[in-house]
């Protein structure tokens, strides 16, 4: 019993004297380790909030993107209820389409406007925002991005001079992509609602030209014809003709 409680007074003194050398007499190789531990722990500290910020990254690129899809969307539905409205609806203070329907045919080249509209004219903040417009097609060819550039274009600065230009270069766009029916859509605003207007003659043409990307040649034809018909001293008219005479028409 003696020995037993001598064991157990001494045995805890020896351990406590040789954590005191061990303190005094520092192992380098121990002193490594528990450095090395430190940074690993630092390292996969900055990994988990770099993770986390690359996360947040992913889920707002995720938000922007279905953002640009839901409003591609809502875009294209409202040109295309506007180009059907055109359809139905002739503008205020403008002749009845002559392109679009049976009248055209029946008496081509009869209808002209009555009295040519006087479009606004462009400030110098919207020829500014519509020049870098012109830049990010024909320079940068950033067709998405000049998309969305036109869209917000003709909703800020409606039924301008520039804005019927923009609808003619929205459906140009669509044809590069190429997105055709889109392109149908935007030409046939300015085929119809800006009849009068000097990109009225290429938009008819280029409606033409979509038309027989999507396999219409019977109504590209008859465009191509309108072009002939209505603007028969304009450049557009000569290439109407071009394709008449490749297609039999």
């Amino acid at each position: 019993m003696r020995k037993y409680l001598m064991a157990t007074v001494l045995l805890p003194l020896g351990l406590g004297l040789a954590g005191a050398v061990q303190a005094q007499s520092p192992n380098p190789s121990s002193q490594s380790s528990a450095e090395l531990f430190y940074m690993i722990q630092q390292l996969q500290g900055e990994v988990r909030r770099m993770q986390g910020r690359i996360e947040e990254q992913q889920h707002q690129i995720t938000r922007l993107q279905q953002q640009g899809r839901d409003r591609y969307v809502d875009l294209d539905q409202r040109i295309l209820d506007l180009s059907r409205a055109v359809d139905e609806r002739p503008a205020a203070g403008t002749p009845a389409p002559d392109d679009t329907g049976a009248g055209a045919d029946s008496n081509p080249g009869s209808e002209s406007p009555q009295a040519l509209r006087v479009y606004r004219s462009p400030g110098a903040e919207e020829k500014k925002a519509y020049d870098e417009i012109i830049s990010l097609i024909r320079n940068d060819k950033d067709y998405d991005a000049a998309i969305s550039r036109l869209y917000d274009f003709v909703g800020t600065y409606p039924e301008g001079d520039l804005t019927v230009n923009a609808y003619y270069w929205l459906g140009e766009v669509y044809l590069a992509k190429p997105q055709p029916e889109q392109a149908k859509q935007a030409f046939t605003i300015v085929a119809t609602r800006y009849s009068d207007h000097r990109k009225a003659s290429d938009a008819v043409y280029k409606l033409g030209v979509a038309l027989d990307r999507l396999g219409e040649k019977e109504e590209a034809g008859r465009r191509m014809q309108s072009v002939v018909d209505r603007y028969p001293q304009s450049s557009a008219a000569e290439l109407a003709q071009k394709y008449l005479d490749r297609n039999g028409g």
